[in-house]
């Protein structure tokens, strides 16, 4: 994986990046849409590919491990192939997901014993069958098994985490060094920075995964529960510390004006099941603000979705309609929306680019964030 930092942004800590793999090119910022069980919620490959065309999507290890299990993925000639998607993927680690099972897993010094939330079976990750699992995926970048903390976070036990995360990072790097690759294309991994909210954590971490000298690296443990503020003060603390010259990726963020303000802060990559999670719940993300589409409010306004037209379904379908659709529980209606989110989604990162290389990204990113803390 070759990264090239195009252009810093004068006014900000913003950046314009390219990320090469062997599967194709990402243009950073940019947004993944989270593909979970090799499947984009709602939509279809072509629509992905066609309308909301990302240059990279996200798939999850914890998922594909318990369904379809790795040996069919491997049989399919991994990820790419099963879900017939020919850009690239990047698999998280897991590690999220196993914290979200809180009342099914068990997290010692050897990895996490936990039980699938399908038929109650019993499971342990470590960072060693971490590493086999994604390379049986096949993704073109791979995330470090680590333990995400909750919040709020006790000290010590953020502390005695993170410093867990560090020795599960060591054994991921020892462990992957052993492992050829499984198809014939090349990955990339990437360690993840955590610490939860204290910022001596941070630095101390972010030290620490700089010091793998990765080929990028992630921060972890954010949009957890946090006020916003926090947020951003740790991605800041920690982009700092990152090198300037790998990709800097801020796993489950966020909302449209979380990811610009962390645009703003240098981060290149971001991933959410937000856009699709709310969009299936009537929730729009709009650059004028939020509209929940179940309102009554809708009921008679024949206008397009969205006048900026950047899928389809934007000027297809008038916002009655897909009113209509949410009160009737027809699944079109999900799937309008998740189309929708996900293209300004992909919008909002790509018009972050052209203006970072343009000159003007902060007075741009200014008034944006103003525009879309609405609701309408």
């Amino acid at each position: 994986m070759d990264f090239t930092l195009v252009q810093k942004d004068s006014k900000s800590k913003a950046r314009a990046g390219e990320l090469t793999t062997d599967h194709g090119t990402v243009q950073t910022p940019i947004f993944m849409p989270v593909g979970t069980v090799a499947s984009v919620k709602g939509v279809h490959q072509r629509e992905l590919r066609d309308e909301i065309d990302p240059d990279i999507i996200l798939g999850n290890t914890y998922h594909l491990f318990l369904r379809p299990k790795t040996g069919i993925l491997q049989e399919a000639g991994g990820l790419h192939k099963f879900m017939n998607w020919d850009r690239p993927i990047l698999t998280d680690s897991g590690g999220y997901q196993v914290y979200s099972l809180s009342d099914n897993r068990k997290i010692k010094e050897e990895g996490v014993r936990f039980k699938s939330h399908i038929d109650g079976s019993r499971h342990l990750f470590t960072p060693e069958n971490v590493m086999e699992v994604q390379r049986t995926i096949g993704a073109d970048i791979i995330m470090a098994f680590d333990e995400c903390t909750p919040y709020p976070c006790d000290y010590q036990y953020a502390k005695r985490s993170m410093h867990m995360t560090h020795r599960w990072l060591d054994r991921c790097i020892n462990h992957l060094e052993k492992l050829p690759y499984t198809y014939d294309y090349s990955q990339s991994f990437f360690p993840i920075v955590q610490g939860s909210t204290y910022k001596d954590l941070r630095k101390q971490s972010a030290e620490y995964i700089a010091s793998v000298e990765a080929e990028g690296n992630a921060i972890g443990g954010l949009s957890v529960g946090e006020p916003a503020e926090e947020m951003y003060e740790m991605a800041e603390l920690v982009c700092d510390i990152l090198p300037e010259d790998k990709p800097r990726y801020l796993m489950g963020v966020g909302t449209p004006i979380n990811i610009l303000e962390n645009i703003a802060l240098g981060v290149d990559m971001f991933d959410c099941v937000m856009p699709t999670r709310n969009a299936r719940n009537g929730m729009l993300f709009t650059a004028h603000g939020t509209i929940n589409i179940k309102n009554k409010k809708w009921e008679n306004d024949f206008s397009p979705i969205d006048e900026m037209g950047i899928t389809f379904v934007d000027t297809e379908y008038s916002k009655a309609y897909l009113r209509h659709l949410f009160a009737a529980n027809e699944y079109l209606g999900k799937q309008i929306a998740t189309i929708h989110n996900l293209g300004f989604y992909l919008w909002l990162v790509r018009t972050a680019r052209e203006r970072i290389l343009a000159g003007d990204f902060l007075e741009w990113k200014t008034r944006m964030v103003s525009q879309m803390d609405k609701r309408l």
